[in-house]
């Protein structure tokens, strides 16, 4: 083996959401030098995207370097929602050990095991790191027990079961081997990954051989592949091929650049070497998955398969009486040709022609992901109906029968509240597993919850909570059909007139129940424009002005004051609609409505949907 492969190590940065593994990375960065004492980084420096700021999650895996003792440590920090978990299942292919980082206080929570199992089924062997022992709440020691627990019950081996820990604070820029310190520097982690993790496995004599597992566009460099190359080497402006698992050509080209993760940036090299996780530019048609390699290379490489997508949404035309006033990229075309561009880079995003002809199915991981799309596109000037979020049945292989799409769903809550959440879940078919108080008045309530019953749930969840609760889920398994769930108990108000809203109308209509808009806000027939308090859908006119009259009574002029409107956001927009409504999605509106917008269209389909039922 070269020295410049015993010299490097390739990890990973795997957790649960919100566990600290993009602040580990910073002071990683810090500590190793690649930031100067006076430079100022803003905080999170590996989540660059503006949703990722926005939202405070990490949503794609980011690629790093750090050197220490002449050593270079290639990290990778992965997301750690679970809508995002197709993210690490490709990194892992990458690299050879991992970080699993766990709250000090909250110990192993679902997305902890789901990516713990994708680590161990690779074959690596983890570093333990106890965040967050700085907490008032932490509970270092019993969190280790749990921590063995878990690779315990992911059947994980002896070399496994024989994990490293790490205990500290990534916000206080520490880790040591003992909960109380000494809270000096990073040294002991970065002494630990050179000695426990392995140099990358690799031949680096063999023909050229890299997996593609990112895809990203770039306006001057065209796609650019990332990968790690596992024998042999590339320079620039040399000649290599792109063949898909089976072994069929794909193209053959000039790779136009080479770019390897130097710090925050990443800088162009003449060559890569085997080990080293590099982008290459210069293909057109290869994407993730397949195998850039040598001219004499015939078979591709094995990659790992993905977890299926459990929720699908239709994306089609925005033809509400308003559409193409925002938005630039209106046509179908364009709305496909976007969708396709994603679902090249995102394994995780299956894109189908939806069955009716009108429009195009997209197949995700869940609500967030699916929204995190849809709101990168208004962004990007697109304009598109939504429909309700639907799950991905399947057929069992065994029994013929329809099977559906289980998540493992684990509420920490306040105990005056755990009676109404119990209640409201088991109402959609779920079922408890476990209950148990996790300290501070609080308890911990894990259920098995079919994904359609968690679909608009969690704006209910909040307020049953009164906003304390905190939920997290992750796909379980697939099983058998739990029967009908009840949809929304409420009705829509729906809007008969175009134009602006007026406030007197708004004003009438705000018994019915809460509104949607606000005066001089643009509404049009079909439009939802509020909830009705009770169960059927009723129409409305907003646009009503007040009847004008010789006589002036008291009060007649008085200030009309409304209750202000509820101002839905994009994923709860989504959860919201029943099946026969869409969301109207433009850069700068977000607008519910019937999906017929014509009230005699809507009788009609529903008498249609009555004679079939």
């Amino acid at each position: 083996m070269s020295s410049e492969v015993e010299n490097m190590r390739n990890i990973a940065i795997v957790a649960h959401v919100d566990h600290g593994k993009t602040t580990m990375v910073d002071c990683m960065l810090r500590q190793s030098g690649v930031f100067r004492d006076n430079q100022q980084i803003q905080e999170q420096a590996l989540d660059t995207g503006d949703l990722e700021r926005e939202r405070g999650i990490t949503i794609l895996a980011k690629c790093t370097s750090v050197e220490w003792q002449q050593q270079r440590i290639n990290i990778v920090d992965t997301p750690g929602h679970a809508d995002f978990g197709g993210e690490v299942e490709r990194v892992l292919s990458m690299v050879d050990g991992c970080l699993l980082l766990v709250d000090a206080a909250e110990g192993p929570m679902p997305q902890t095991k789901f990516v713990l199992s994708k680590v161990l089924a690779q074959g690596l062997r983890p570093i333990v790191i106890i965040n967050k022992v700085d907490r008032s709440d932490a509970r270092a020691n019993e969190v280790l027990d749990e921590i063995f627990d878990l690779f315990a019950a992911l059947d994980a081996n002896e070399d496994q079961l024989d994990f490293p820990v790490l205990y500290g604070s990534s916000k206080e820029g520490w880790l040591a081997k003992d909960p109380d310190g000494p809270k000096e520097s990073l040294e002991p982690l970065f002494n630990l990954i050179l000695s426990h993790v392995a140099p990358p496995s690799v031949d680096p004599d063999g023909p050229f051989r890299m997996l593609v597992t990112t895809l990203e566009a770039n306006p001057y460099l065209g796609p650019i592949l990332s990968g790690r190359i596992l024998s042999g080497s590339i320079t620039a402006n040399g000649n290599a091929k792109a063949i898909s698992q089976t072994g069929e050509l794909i193209e053959q080209t000039r790779v136009t650049k080479i770019l390897a993760y130097r710090g925050l940036e990443r800088v162009p090299l003449e060559r890569a070497d085997a080990g080293d996780i590099v982008a290459l530019a210069g293909f057109q048609k290869a994407t993730v998955a397949d195998t850039i390699c040598d001219a004499v290379v015939t078979e591709g490489l094995e990659a790992k398969p993905i977890d299926p997508p459990t929720l699908a949404v239709t994306f089609s035309v925005n033809d509400s009486p308003y559409a193409g006033q925002e938005g630039d990229k209106v046509t179908s075309r364009m709305i496909r040709d976007r969708l396709m561009r994603e679902a090249e880079g995102n394994v995780a995003i299956q894109v189908s022609d939806a069955g009716d002809g009108n429009g195009y199915e997209v197949a995700g991981r869940g609500e967030l992901q699916l929204g995190v799309l849809i709101e990168t596109m208004r962004r990007e000037g697109y304009e598109m109906s939504i429909s309700r979020p639907r799950v991905v049945y399947r057929t069992d292989p065994d029994t013929g029968g329809r099977v559906e799409p289980i998540e493992e769903v684990v509420i920490d809550v306040d105990e005056a509240y755990s009676g109404v959440v119990v209640e409201k879940l088991s109402a959609r078919r779920s079922e408890l597993i476990e209950m148990r108080p996790s300290g501070g008045g609080k308890q911990r309530l894990m259920f098995h919850a079919p994904s359609r019953a968690l679909i608009g749930y969690h704006g209910e969840f909040l307020t049953d909570t009164r906003g304390t609760g905190v939920m997290h889920r992750v796909f379980h398994s697939y099983e058998a059909d739990r029967g009908s769930i009840e949809g929304r108990h409420q009705g829509v108000i729906i809007s008969t007139s175009q134009g602006n809203a007026v406030a007197y109308a708004l004003w009438n209509l705000e018994e019915r129940g809460p509104l949607f808009v606000e005066p001089g806000e643009k509404v049009y027939c079909g439009m939802l424009i509020g909830e009705h308090n009770k169960g059927q859908d009723i129409d409305a006119n907003p646009l009503k002005t007040k009847q004008l009259t010789n006589v002036r009574a008291s009060g007649s002029d008085d200030a009309i004051l409304l209750t202000p409107p509820i101002k839905l956001t994009l994923e709860r927009a989504i959860a919201y609609i029943a099946d026969d409504e869409l969301v109207e999605v433009t850069p700068q509106s977000i607008r519910l409505r019937k999906r017929y917008l014509d009230p005699n269209d809507r009788k009609r389909e529903a008498r249609k949907a009555a004679a079939l039922a």
